[in-house]
């Protein structure tokens, strides 16, 4: 069983920067995909970066080139490094651990609320 708790978010400006953590107990982290949603009011959760077991990322068309997805196997933690946010990145981030390597959440933490204003 792995649980996740994430920490970081709350209100900045248009062009700031935030950096998200969650920090992960049970399981053995280090092979778990790591992953990063959002669930913005009326939409659907949607994927916003991914960090394999081996640090391989991939990212959201809409955040590629402002946010950056990291791991420290040795503290258990991943990290969203948020910059030139928008007022669309506006949503409740969610810290999700894969089955092993897998894709998607199997695990997922409570949610940290992001809210940039205009």
């Amino acid at each position: 069983q792995v649980q996740l708790v994430e920490s970081g978010g709350g209100l900045v400006q248009a062009g700031g920067s935030l950096r998200l953590s969650c920090a992960a107990s049970g399981g053995i982290f280090s092979l778990n995909a790591m992953t990063w949603y959002r669930q913005a009011p009326g939409k659907q959760r949607e994927l916003v970066a991914r960090i394999s077991s081996e640090g391989s990322t991939s990212y959201a068309d809409s955040v590629k080139g402002r946010f950056t997805i990291s791991r420290d196997n040795a503290k258990k933690m991943v990290y969203l490094q948020m910059n030139s946010l928008k007022p669309e990145d506006t949503a409740v981030y969610y810290c999700g651990a894969a089955k092993g390597n897998g894709f998607g959440a199997f695990y997922w933490g409570q949610g940290t609320q992001v809210t940039v204003s205009s």
